[in-house]
């Protein structure tokens, strides 16, 4: 039995059904389907216009500690909370004239020796198109030089002897990480 909705009496009504009617509808549904499946999605971006786009685009390269975090977790750093502490020193807490003209949140030189993202050299740092861009170098350069480390005192000993200039370096950021509890900010 089927049934169908009156909308005066406000009470379901028992409806005949031939074979013909069932046949109608599974055609009707056969045809759906094969369009459904045949028809090219839609795709979203074909709709934005241009001044849409730009925003998405200006929305994805806009700078947040909150979207920093999320691609250091994202790109799967061991001791990410002393990556977070480099670039918070290195930038100046991300107000210094190298991160805000060069997306450089590291104070990265121009590899000459290894792959890199970087786009060229300003004010002797290399520059990129984006802060996610210095973010994947900085990847790029753990790979290369840090893969073998295997404690925080390795990494801290590195960062020491091989990383900076400043002969305390390794306890600003150990400051930096015990301050503002970095390590919490990571799964």
């Amino acid at each position: 039995m089927y049934y169908k909705f009156n909308k005066e009496t406000l009470l379901p009504e028992k409806v005949n059904v031939t074979s013909k009617t069932l046949v109608g509808i599974g055609a009707t549904i056969g045809l759906i389907l094969m369009l459904g499946f045949t028809s090219k999605p839609i795709d979203p971006i074909q709709n934005l216009t241009t001044e849409d786009k730009l925003i998405v685009i200006r929305e994805y390269n806009e700078f947040s500690e909150q979207k920093l975090i999320e691609k250091i977790d994202q790109l799967n750093f061991r001791y990410p909370h002393i990556i977070l502490a480099q670039a918070k020193l290195e930038s100046g807490h991300f107000k210094s004239t190298i991160f805000l003209e060069n997306n450089n949140l590291f104070g990265m030189r121009e590899a000459k020796l290894r792959a890199n993202l970087a786009k060229g050299t300003n004010r002797e740092h290399a520059y990129y198109d984006s802060w996610q861009d210095c973010v994947c170098d900085y990847a790029l350069y753990y790979s290369t030089y840090l893969s073998d480390i295997k404690t925080e005192g390795e990494y801290f000993e590195y960062l020491k002897q091989n990383y900076a200039e400043d002969k305390t370096y390794v306890q600003r950021l150990k400051q930096i990480i015990q301050k503002q509890n970095l390590k919490n900010k990571f799964n």
